[in-house]
């Protein structure tokens, strides 16, 4: 199949576009843009100069993507707004390329960003995630792999969320999330690990277990979190989930969300 492009669609020439691009009705695509094979605009659909596109994205009304950055400190530089494959945008979901010259705004393979969702300058979302609607992530928010976010969420600038978390909705984000954990609330708060999602992705209970016990060291010991993960290093040396937690706490810019307050040696998992 060639390109498909609606009589009323506003395609730049320069636009570069993949094999079997559909471009749905009132679409604008500026020049300076890349879209990969398969991808499809639906109808009012913007696609903004500095902005690529991975292979069989789907990008439904009214959605703007890789807008100009509402930042103060943007001064016209080029950055960008990369999507991965696959990626589903559904209404009214924005995507803003990056602040400061050269970085870019990014999102992961497989990731589904339901209606009216806000990306933000510098964010940069892992593979096959999650975000229900409404959910607001702010300049600078970093979200790792196979996370689930709730919707009208709302993330401070430059927060952390893990790989394999869950947050759910009606939160706001302050702090950093570490992998594998289920958080909600206003104040959030970690609640236990997200056997749920982990399970769903293929962790044995084996390791699910393991993982609340490295939680346990960490939140349940009364010991500083720099100690708590030298100990954690210790205990589990060549551990690929130990590993990815001390990675974590490595890269934490706002600090580990406090744990609710009920007793984690009474968990038990299923």
């Amino acid at each position: 199949m060639s390109v498909q492009i609606h009589p009323t669609a506003i395609v730049a020439k320069e636009a570069e576009l993949g094999e079997d691009v559909k471009i749905g009705p009132y679409c604008i695509v500026d020049p300076k843009t890349r879209i990969g094979d398969g991808s499809e605009l639906r109808a009012f659909a913007r696609v903004c100069d500095y902005t690529e596109m991975g292979a069989g994205c789907v990008i439904h009304e009214h959605a703007v993507i890789g807008g100009i950055p509402q930042d103060l400190s943007y001064r016209g530089e080029e950055t960008w707004a990369i999507l991965g494959d696959r990626v589903v945008c559904r209404e009214y979901v924005t995507v803003n390329r990056a602040a400061g010259e050269g970085n870019v705004t990014k999102v992961g393979d497989g990731c589904f960003i339901m209606e009216n969702v806000h990306l933000a300058h510098n964010v940069r979302i892992g593979r096959e995630c999650t975000i229900a609607n409404k959910a607001g992530l702010s300049g600078h928010v970093v979200v790792g792999d196979y996370v689930v976010i709730g919707g009208m969420t709302g993330f401070h600038q430059f927060t952390h969320i893990g790989s394999y978390c869950m947050i759910g909705g009606l939160s706001r984000i302050t702090q950093d999330v570490p992998p594998y954990c289920l958080a909600a609330g206003i104040p959030l708060r970690v609640f236990d690990i997200n056997k749920v999602g982990l399970r769903r992705r293929g962790f044995e209970s084996a390791s699910r277990r393991k993982i609340r016990d490295m939680y346990k060291l960490i939140y349940n010991s009364s010991l500083q979190l720099k100690e708590a993960l030298r100990r954690l290093a210790e205990k589990y040396p060549n551990d690929r989930e130990a590993q990815m937690i001390i990675d974590f706490a490595a890269e934490s810019t706002r600090g580990f969300t406090p744990r609710v307050t009920h007793d984690w040696e009474r968990k038990s998992e299923e």
